[in-house]
């Protein structure tokens, strides 16, 4: 996922550059084939050492030095368009690794230097995109009528926008503002993520029994001291809850104590107080960039490139949908309250936010009798990997064959390598699998670029290196070693990132795979998802830890039905999500009105439930920083899949057809093709309509899946 970040940003932050002539492999190519032999962190030999990210990021300046002398001595060609895909990849290949370094690796020395290697590259990177021979180079390339396929025109195109983002194209005293503005920028993101971090909010109870057994391993336990009827001093045991996101989460689930989720919630939706001025300089850099760019907004200067072209459409497409959800999201309100107030024998008691997660979850579980730890039963994760095995097989005729790890290659014991073969094309791609949780890993589950898909030459290709990290709570090697179903979807969401890179065939690297407009992104991911729900392809896997027994249907059906029960109202709170984002970086009012009042009037607009006067949940809202105007885009992939579920896989979601029709007429593009042209070749016409300036996905396979 922090691949699709950076590839918004600049001409070479996600990309990777390739020359016949310039192919120093020894260096940048992470080895594959000799497991018995010595070598380094995701087999680059550079990295035997921590140290060795050091020499990577000289050698990767080097190179690209070298690439920007050829480019600036070549006439106007294809070979311009191919060595700056070098230099790129060539880059990129420290940036990635040490991301994934740093994210992942127990070792702080590892972590230490691939922090100063993904700064050092950073600064570079700037150098690099705001070179002018590289710029003029690229558009010299692009009017000389020599890039002859379509892929090496829209890669001259997109490297030249890439540049123009960053603002080369400006008169100097106006680049010299948009770069101190993304340096602020940038800062402000830091700190916003940092304030984050280190500010989560905390609760104490008293007493100790007013947390549920099941939570208590969750948070630390303090003592108070009280007086007894005989003036003697006890000690009274409590818990401090630390009102993380995670843990405030389990607490608003599992705690019967409307004080103690009433408490949580304030406090977990109160922090950190700083991100509301850091959220407002945010803002109005950003809204300066845009302006100096010739944009309207921030949200303009996002939405520009993607499939929605304007704010206006992304807005007017969620106000339609909110309208469609609306009816239904209330009924569920109405229900939720109603339960509340019969199981509390009060005839006119509230519905709090606080109330939503533990009440949803009694309704799911008194209607359809799922106990999680059964389901959970059916799941263990030897046989979830398997269940990806069984998806590339059945889908692509493709085996996944585990690859013994070469020593040095690995940065934790519990790391598996996979190669995903084809039997008459080969080898397609490399997958590292690092699914545990463990002190200091990164905290969330996502997929991670070591090496994007290339062309080197006519005969040559780089082929795709990616990993998948999770954070499985299960003890690997245990017999009970098992996932909860929404780790199971997670898992096969994540896993629809890494087929999008593992099957992409593009000739440039800058497309490779995710490297797609944001929102078309995460279409991928959200079309796998479907495979984690679907009875005929959970029967291929999954079987109880214990006796061996197929999943039954009845409990999939169940499973089903309890994620459908509440949709309109999760439908509703990302509609919400995306008119904050929205809200917030579009067209400024002056003055500006303060983030806590926008927030609370669209809360009020967007949704059913109540705003707790006093809290601010969206200063910990990372999207703003991560995504900043681009939060939409969850919900344009959503409806994408939804259509590309039921006009492609849902007759016979595992067929080679289906498999056919997913990897030749989308997969393996990357984006290459034009998102638009590869979501009408994989499901018809009907996928999108033209609205206004831009394009908007069609809801009616969500709305029919949702029974709206």
């Amino acid at each position: 996922m922090s691949a699709l970040l950076r590839r918004r940003v600049t001409a070479f932050w996600y990309s990777r550059p390739m020359s016949r002539r310039f192919a120093s492999r020894s260096i940048f190519e992470p080895s594959v084939g000799a497991e018995s032999a010595q070598t380094g962190l995701y087999g680059f030999d550079l990295l035997k050492t921590a140290k060795g990210f050091r020499r990577f990021v000289d050698e990767a300046i080097h190179r690209s030095g070298e690439l920007v002398t050829y480019i600036s001595r070549l006439p106007p060609s294809v070979e311009i368009i191919r060595a700056m895909d070098e230099i790129s990849d060539t880059v990129c290949s420290v940036v990635d690794s040490a991301e994934l370094c740093r994210n992942t690796h127990p070792d702080r020395e590892f972590v230490e230097e691939a922090n100063n290697a993904c700064i050092k590259m950073y600064d570079y990177l700037h150098v690099l995109n705001t070179n002018h021979d590289l710029y003029n180079a690229v558009i010299k390339a692009e009017q000389s009528g020599h890039l002859q396929t379509k892929e090496a025109q829209k890669a001259a195109c997109t490297l030249r926008i890439d540049f123009e983002k960053g603002g080369i194209h400006l008169c100097a005293g106006k680049l010299d503002r948009v770069n101190q503005l993304n340096n602020e920028i940038a800062r402000l993101s830091r700190e916003f993520n940092k304030n984050i971090t280190i500010d989560s909010g905390s609760v104490d109870i008293y007493p100790a029994s007013r947390i549920p057994k099941i939570l208590q391993h969750l948070l630390k336990p303090i003592y108070r001291t009280t007086s007894s009827r005989v003036n003697h001093e006890l000690k009274e045991k409590g818990f401090r809850i630390s009102t993380d996101p995670g843990t405030l989460s389990s607490i608003l689930k599992w705690a019967a104590d409307d004080e103690v989720r009433k408490l949580s919630y304030i406090s977990g939706n109160s922090v950190p107080r700083e991100n509301l001025k850091v959220l407002d300089r945010l803002i109005a850099a950003r809204d300066e960039l845009a302006k100096i760019m010739g944009y309207k907004s921030y949200a303009e200067f996002a939405v520009h490139p993607n499939i929605a072209s304007t704010p206006d459409v992304v807005t007017s497409f969620l106000k339609d949908l909110s309208e469609v959800v609306q009816d239904k999201a209330d009924e569920e309100f109405k229900a939720i309250r109603n339960f509340k107030r019969k199981l509390c024998n009060e005839k006119s008691m509230d519905l709090e936010p606080w109330d939503e997660a533990y009440f949803t979850a009694m309704m799911k579980s008194s209607s359809f009798d799922l106990d999680p730890s059964v389901v959970a039963s059916y799941f263990p994760l030897s046989q979830c990997i398997e269940g990806l095995k069984v998806l590339v097989e059945s889908l692509f005729g493709a085996t996944f064959c585990t690859i013994p790890l070469a020593p040095g290659e690995s940065w934790h014991s519990d790391v598996l390598k996979l190669s995903l073969h084809h039997p008459k094309e080969g080898d397609l791609g490399y997958l590292y699998l690092d699914l545990y949780s463990r002190p200091g890993k990164f905290p969330i589950c996502a997929h991670f670029a070591i090496k994007g898909a290339r062309r080197i030459s006519a005969m040559e290709y780089q082929l795709p290196v990616v990993a998948l990290v999770c954070n499985f709570s299960a003890s690997p090697g245990s017999s009970t070693s098992r996932l909860n179903h929404w780790e199971l979807e997670t898992l096969f969401h994540e896993f629809g990132h890494a087929l999008h890179s593992l099957l992409s065939r593009t000739d440039y690297q800058h497309f490779s795979g995710t490297r797609v407009v944001l929102d078309l992104a995460e279409t991928p991911a959200n079309l796998f998802e479907y495979y984690a729900w679907d009875y005929r392809v959970l029967r291929k896997f999954a079987r109880h830890v214990s006796t061996g027994d197929v999943i039954p249907e009845a409990l999939v059906k169940s499973m089903n039905d309890a994620k459908r029960m509440f949709a309109a109202t999760e439908l509703q709170r990302q509609i919400f999500y995306s008119m904050i984002d929205q809200t917030l970086f579009g067209e400024q009012a002056c003055p500006a009105r303060d983030t806590v009042s926008v927030v609370a009037d669209l809360k009020r607009q967007y949704t059913s439930w109540n705003n707790v006067e006093g809290t601010h949940w969206h200063t910990r809202f990372n999207h703003l920083i991560n995504y900043g105007g681009g939060y939409y885009s969850y919900l344009y992939a959503r409806c994408f899949a939804a259509t590309i579920w039921q006009q492609v896989c849902l007759e016979e979601p595992l067929s080679s057809t289906t498999g056919s029709a997913l990897r030749t007429e989308f997969l393996q593009h990357g984006g290459a093709k034009d998102a638009v042209q590869l979501l009408k070749d994989v499901a018809g016409e009907d996928v999108l309509r033209y609205h206004g300036q831009g394009i908007v996905p069609n809801i009616s396979s969500l709305c029919k899946e949702m029974n709206i």
